[in-house]
């Protein structure tokens, strides 16, 4: 068994054209989920990270679980007007138009090590926008982890060029 062999493909979903990498079929599968977080445990046990951070709302899932095997804390990203607390916004580009990511003002330390956790890497507008968040908190992101990456659309290539480390289980050529 692979993660990618337990990674549904929709397509035409949410639009035409588009092959879709539904991954709730590796988090319902017990051995797939156990595969993909022991890979993250695993690859982070002996790395310098001080906290998760996971980007709304895969993140949440695989980040927390991450968190806690580490025996880390956890911080959410989260789309905008979610966290009751004061926050630090950062603004994104979207295929049309814009979106915002918020973090907590207090939600890191400055120098912290930071391991950012979402299910996908696309085109690398939100991942990038998450990593702004954590250098204006003066944290520093040791490395981006996603399960899928799809290296048509660049984000990995985005991330790498801002001078981040990124790893990912496994890609998917196309859209």
């Amino acid at each position: 068994m692979t993660i990618k062999s337990k990674i549904r493909t929709v397509p035409n979903w949410p639009k035409a054209g588009i092959m879709f990498r539904d991954i709730t079929t590796l988090l319902k599968d017990p051995a797939g989920l156990k595969l993909c977080i022991d890979d993250f445990v695993e690859r982070y046990r002996n790395k310098a990270v001080d906290v998760v951070v996971g980007i709304d709302s895969r993140g949440f899932i695989l980040g927390g679980a991450v968190a806690y095997l580490l025996g880390k804390g956890f911080v959410p990203v989260r789309k905008k007007g979610k966290l009751p607390a004061e926050t630090e916004r950062e603004e994104y580009a979207l295929e049309y138009g814009t979106d915002v990511v918020e973090i907590h003002k207090d939600a890191l330390k400055k120098g912290q090590k930071v391991l950012i956790v979402d299910d996908l890497i696309a085109t690398g507008g939100t991942a990038l926008a998450a990593a702004k968040l954590v250098k204006k908190l003066g944290a520093a992101v040791a490395e981006f982890a996603f399960i899928i990456d799809l290296p048509d659309l660049g984000g990995r290539k985005k991330l790498e060029q801002a001078g981040f480390p990124v790893y990912a289980q496994t890609e998917f050529e196309g859209d």
